[in-house]
């Protein structure tokens, strides 16, 4: 564990498992901001404040693990990437510390979103079994990742199954907040239009 963070008894669960069959080759390690793609959402999770960081890689591990900055990081490795993102998480709360009270769920592949989103996050929704991001870009909102989870949830987040299940939880729990955050859902990348489109952001 990373401790002493501002978020002490949270950790970052970060995404980083996907086979990336839609893009051709590993997204993690795609070139953005002088490093990875990886690389720069796992520096958004150390400047977060999280007391934990875990991340879960699968497809392209050891590339992963030779080009990225994993020092300081708890590593998980999730053999059943191909059967969708519910093994990633089954995976990753396997290395989250029992002294932990929540977890705010990252996508490996979207470097967009903020510290700052994280950190408003963590403050609204602490307390309760689920939070989600709103998304407002001044025509309505769209909720997004990152998500919070409570301690209570973990049970729930094992037994999940499939790419999407997580959302199902977002609509179903009664315990829900909404963290209305300004701007569109940030890019994630799959395809190579995808990067395309987060490369045009950096230089507008």
């Amino acid at each position: 564990m990373t401790g002493g963070g501002l978020h002490d008894g949270v950790a970052a669960l970060v995404l980083a498992a996907g086979g990336s069959q839609r893009l051709g080759r590993p997204k993690q390690l795609l070139d953005y901001r002088g490093a990875t793609l990886l690389d720069a959402t796992l520096t958004t999770a150390r400047a977060a404040g999280f007391e934990q960081v875990v991340v879960v890689l699968g497809g392209a591990a050891e590339e992963v693990r030779e080009r990225v900055d994993l020092a300081d990081l708890d590593v998980a490795e999730n053999a059943d990437f191909g059967d969708g993102c519910a093994t990633s998480i089954r995976s990753g709360l396997d290395h989250v510390h029992p002294a932990m009270q929540g977890l705010v769920l990252l996508l490996g592949d979207q470097p967009g979103v903020s510290a700052e989103t994280i950190r408003a996050l963590v403050g609204s929704a602490r307390g309760h079994a689920v939070g989600v991001c709103a998304y407002d870009d001044g025509h309505g909102t769209t909720l997004g990742h990152p998500l919070w989870f409570d301690r209570t949830m973990f049970d729930t987040l094992r037994g999940l199954h499939g790419d999407k299940a997580v959302w199902k939880l977002v609509d179903a729990d009664d315990d829900v907040v909404s963290v209305r955050v300004p701007g569109p859902v940030p890019l994630d990348v799959d395809t190579w239009d995808d990067y395309q489109a987060l490369l045009a952001e950096e230089t507008e």
